[in-house]
């Protein structure tokens, strides 16, 4: 079994911590790196994040896995905010408290008002849920942004 991951451990990977509002500052603290491809997002899980069987909530996945597949729609579209429009998931092993939950996406196909994207959330290399979804694109492209 691995170690669990301590804030100096993943700061020291390249992660950095994100504060941010709303209900993503609600089920964080979430962590973000920026990779080769692109970025990933993550979350340490904890007591709290479990459901009454003792595994990482379905319901934390997901909001993961929408989390972290919006925020790779934003960069890619020119920071245009983005709206989940339909979302599906996938979940193919129990995460557990003390794992870092990571997620990694990518835009498939982008036309004037959506973005269609699939998402990954993995455990030390290992796939716990997979994601599609198709965001609607409801803002204006960031002032800058290319």
């Amino acid at each position: 079994m691995r170690a669990t991951p301590t804030i100096e451990s993943l700061a020291a990977d390249g992660w950095r911590q994100k504060s941010l509002p709303g209900f993503a500052g609600l089920i964080g603290p979430l962590w973000a790196r920026k990779e080769a491809d692109g970025w990933a997002y993550g979350l340490l899980a904890g007591a709290d994040h479990l459901n009454p069987a003792g595994v990482v909530h379905g319901g934390l996945l997901t909001a993961m896995l929408d989390h972290g597949m919006s925020a790779i729609a934003w960069e890619a579209m020119a920071r245009r905010a983005c709206a989940t429009v339909q979302l599906d998931t996938h979940f193919l092993m129990a995460a557990r408290a003390g794992q870092f939950l990571e997620v990694r996406g990518r835009v498939l196909r982008a036309t004037a008002s959506l973005v269609f994207m699939q998402g990954e959330l993995s455990v030390a290399g290992e796939t716990v849920a997979t994601g599609a979804a198709v965001l609607k694109m409801i803002g204006t492209p960031a002032v800058g942004a290319q």
